[in-house]
C-alpha cells in the first residue's frame, strides 16, 4: 500500500469520526420553540441555556405577567419553553420569551380544540359591542352576540354596557369554530356547544335534584295535558291538574311561554330522564280554609262546568278554585229529571244553596231546588241584613235570575 493511499484512509477515518459531531453549536432562528434550563434570574432578566454559544435571555417584566403557579416553578436549573423572538438583538443576545411560547402552544391548542370540537370551559374576562371575549390561555376569543346561547341572550338589556357587562366573570362553555393565526383571529361558539352544555347540566341537575325541591324556573311551551318547564339544566312537565288549583280547560289561560314560574319536585324518573313538577303546590290550597268561607245553607253564584247522568258541576264565582255538584235530584223541586240537561246547559250561571261541606273528601253539595226553601227562610234574612249593614249587598248570590 502506498503512502498516498495510507493517508487518504486516514483522512476518511477522520472525518467518519466526527460525522454528526457539532464542533460549533447551531444558531437558534427567529419563531423558533425550544426547551431551555434557567441559568441564572436577576431582576431584569432570566438566562436561559438553550444550547447555542450564549445563553438566551428573558426581559424580567415577563414574569410579573406569568400566573403564581409558572411564575414559582421557574428557578435555576428548571426546564422552560421558550420562544426565540430574535436571535441576535442590538445587543448581540438570543432575545427570547416566554409569553410567546405560550401562546404559540395556545395557537395549538386552539387549532387541536377545532379539530376535534372538544368543549372548552372558560370564563368570560370582557366584552365589546359585538360579543364577549373569553381567553383561552394568553389567547383573546372572541364569542359573537349570534353565537351567544339563547338562554344568556334572553337576559341581557339593550345597550352594550348592559348586554354584557352583567356577564363578565361568568363561567362559560364554547366551542372553537374559527381559528387564523396570521391574522390573530379566534371565534368561539357558546350556540355550537348547546348540545354537550345541556348533557352536563342535565347530568348535574339530576344528580342533585329530590322529590320536594322548589325551583324556579322559565316555561318554554305550552300543551294541552300541560307546560314544559326548565329548572336550569333538564325540562320537567307540569300537567294540566298540578297548575293551578283553578279549574282551567287549557295552560294558555293563564300561562305564556317565557314566563318565570316557581315549581316544586313530585317525581324524578332517572332512568325516562323525566321530571313532574307542581306550581299549584307553591300556592295555599283553597280547600284547606273551605269551611271559613261557607258554611250550609248559606247562597253562592256558581257557573256550571260540565254535565253528568249524575249531576251537574258548578265553579263557585269569584272562587273559581272551588267546584261543587249538583246532584241530579237537587236541580228541580218540581219534577223528577233523568239527566241534568233537561234542565241547565254549560256556562249558565246559576244562584245555589250549599247543601254540604266535606273538606276531606274535597267535595262542595249544592242544590237549585233548595234556593228557595223556606227551611232557610230566617238563615237568608239575617243574611240580607247584614249584606246590608255592610253598605248593600254586592254579593252575587243576592242577584236574581238565571235559576231552574
Amino acid at each position: 500500500m502506498s503512502f498516498e493511499q495510507d493517508r487518504n484512509d486516514d483522512a476518511a477515518e477522520f472525518e467518519n469520526w466526527f460525522e454528526g459531531v457539532d464542533l460549533v453549536p447551531e444558531m437558534p432562528s427567529r419563531g423558533d420553540l425550544l426547551d431551555g434550563v434557567v441559568a441564572a434570574i436577576t431582576n431584569s432578566e432570566v438566562l436561559v441555556s438553550i444550547g447555542a454559544k450564549s445563553e438566551g435571555v428573558i426581559p424580567g417584566y415577563e414574569l410579573d405577567k406569568l400566573d403564581d403557579a409558572t411564575r414559582e416553578g421557574i428557578v435555576e436549573g428548571s426546564t422552560i419553553r421558550v420562544y426565540v423572538v430574535n436571535p441576535e438583538d442590538n445587543s448581540g443576545n438570543i432575545a427570547l420569551s416566554i409569553l410567546k411560547a405560550k401562546e404559540f402552544e395556545d395557537w395549538d391548542y386552539a387549532e387541536n380544540l377545532s379539530k376535534t370540537q372538544e368543549v372548552f370551559n372558560g370564563v368570560v374576562t370582557g366584552y365589546n359591542k359585538g360579543g364577549l371575549i373569553v381567553e383561552v390561555g394568553q389567547l383573546r376569543g372572541f364569542v359573537p352576540a349570534s353565537q351567544i346561547s339563547a338562554d344568556r341572550r334572553r337576559e341581557v338589556g339593550q345597550s352594550p354596557n348592559n348586554k354584557w357587562a352583567g356577564m363578565q366573570g361568568d363561567d362559560i362553555m364554547v366551542k372553537v369554530i374559527e381559528v387564523d393565526r396570521s391574522r390573530n383571529r379566534l371565534i368561539l361558539s357558546e350556540r355550537a356547544a348547546s348540545k354537550e352544555i345541556k348533557a352536563i347540566k342535565r347530568r348535574e341537575l339530576f344528580s342533585v335534584l329530590t322529590i320536594g325541591d322548589v325551583r324556579e324556573g322559565r316555561i318554554i311551551s305550552l300543551a294541552d295535558f300541560g307546560v314544559f318547564v326548565d329548572i336550569g339544566g333538564a325540562d320537567g312537565l307540569v300537567h294540566l291538574s298540578e297548575l293551578t288549583w283553578k279549574h282551567i280547560d287549557h295552560p294558555k289561560e293563564m300561562f305564556k311561554v317565557g314566563q318565570k314560574v316557581e315549581v316544586e319536585i313530585l317525581n324524578i324518573d332517572h332512568d325516562k330522564g323525566r321530571i313532574a313538577l307542581s306550581m299549584k303546590r307553591r300556592e295555599a290550597d283553597p280547600w284547606d280554609t273551605v269551611v271559613t268561607r261557607y258554611k250550609v245553607g248559606q247562597l253562592v253564584r256558581g257557573q256550571i262546568t260540565r254535565l253528568t247522568k249524575f249531576g251537574a258541576f258548578a265553579r263557585i264565582l269569584g272562587d273559581e278554585a272551588i267546584e261543587g255538584l249538583v246532584h241530579v235530584s237537587e236541580i228541580s223541586a218540581h219534577k223528577r229529571i233523568m239527566h241534568p240537561k233537561e234542565m241547565i246547559g254549560v256556562g249558565e250561571q246559576h244562584t245555589l244553596r250549599v247543601i254540604k261541606i266535606d273538606p276531606e273528601s274535597r267535595r262542595l253539595g249544592l242544590s237549585i231546588k233548595e234556593v228557595d226553601s223556606p227551611k232557610y227562610a230566617e238563615m237568608d234574612m239575617e243574611f240580607f241584613m247584614s249584606s246590608m249593614d255592610d253598605g248593600g249587598s254586592d254579593d252575587a248570590a243576592a242577584e236574581d235570575g238565571g235559576e231552574a
